[in-house]
């Protein structure tokens, strides 16, 4: 009988194969859905996207960890695939963060990333960052680590410094969260491919980045180049929600300027087709199970 690998050790075994593990971001069960629908093996919570959607507001450290604990909870629930959870800065210290790792494996995430910046936090992709000292994001990489229940859920420790330090302080610092018991390194704003050479040659270890379209990310490299390079693991947390924005605002735009819902069809998915991704068909098939035939609402019994 072949034994099911749980979602911690199927995220840690992507993350360690010789192929590049992509992750999409998402923000809530339906993107979450759809990333899974298209095909990919894991997904990163996007703090940037669940803070954009359910607050309107910037990814600036204003969502608790009660709050981002509750949505990851619920992403995961929504999939059959493995979900990194965004602990951002752990919360505060490192006491803190060794609680958000307990409280994100309990929701049923596979990891969480950790990352050095002080808090409140921005997003990597801009500018003025700020970095805690090297002995204090140590310290609270090792209380990640010894946090874990599970050993093969995933810290994945984040790292700002190449903006504020350059390529030795992310190496520098990339081998000392390892050393601490980090799984992977996560070098965010990475803006150059001599860069992600350099971090893979002399990090002794998985090296993570992401991409986001419009940020600090190169854009004339594709995934076969990035895996020939080394990379373990790329996240594209705002390529999603950029796109629904883009979506919205287009499918809007064109209802406005036809005066009616004709026309535009291929711009919207498809009602029926959303339903069964929605589960609709399941419900259907409880309430013929449990109900029996549906009755004309109103009907005598």
């Amino acid at each position: 009988m072949t034994t099911k690998l749980s979602s911690t050790s199927r995220l840690k075994a992507l993350i360690l194969s010789p192929r590049l593990l992509l992750m999409p971001g998402a923000w809530d069960p339906l993107s979450a859905r759809l990333v899974q629908e298209a095909g990919f093996e894991a997904i990163q919570c996007s703090g940037y996207g669940i803070s954009v959607t359910h607050l309107g507001l910037p990814d600036y450290s204003f969502l608790s960890m009660a709050e981002m604990v509750e949505r990851t909870a619920k992403i995961v629930q929504a999939v059959d695939i493995p979900v990194m959870a965004d602990g951002d800065t752990g919360f505060g210290n490192a006491v803190n963060a060794w609680h958000a790792v307990r409280a994100f494996e309990r929701a049923g995430a596979a990891g969480v990333n950790i990352e050095d910046q002080v808090s409140p936090k921005r997003c990597g992709h801009l500018d003025g960052k700020q970095l805690i000292p090297l002995d204090e994001a140590v310290t609270k990489i090792r209380a990640c680590a010894d946090a874990r229940i599970d050993k093969d859920f995933v810290i994945n420790a984040r790292t700002d410094a190449l903006a504020v330090g350059g390529i030795d302080e992310v190496v520098r610092r990339g081998n000392a969260y390892l050393g601490a018991g980090a799984t992977m390194v996560f070098v965010d704003g990475l803006d150059s491919k001599d860069a992600a050479r350099e971090a893979v040659r002399r990090i002794a270890g998985p090296v993570a980045i992401n991409l986001v379209e419009g940020g600090k990310s190169p854009t004339d490299w594709d995934f076969a180049e990035i895996e020939a390079i080394g990379i373990a693991r790329v996240s594209l947390p705002a390529t999603t929600l950029l796109g629904a924005i883009q979506g919205m605002r287009n499918s809007l735009a064109a209802m406005k300027q036809s005066g009616s819902i004709r026309g535009y069809e291929p711009m919207v998915a498809n009602f029926r087709e959303c339903q069964q991704l929605f589960g609709m068909n399941d419900v259907l098939a409880l309430e013929q199970t449990y109900l029996g035939p549906l009755r004309d609402v109103g009907k005598t019994p």
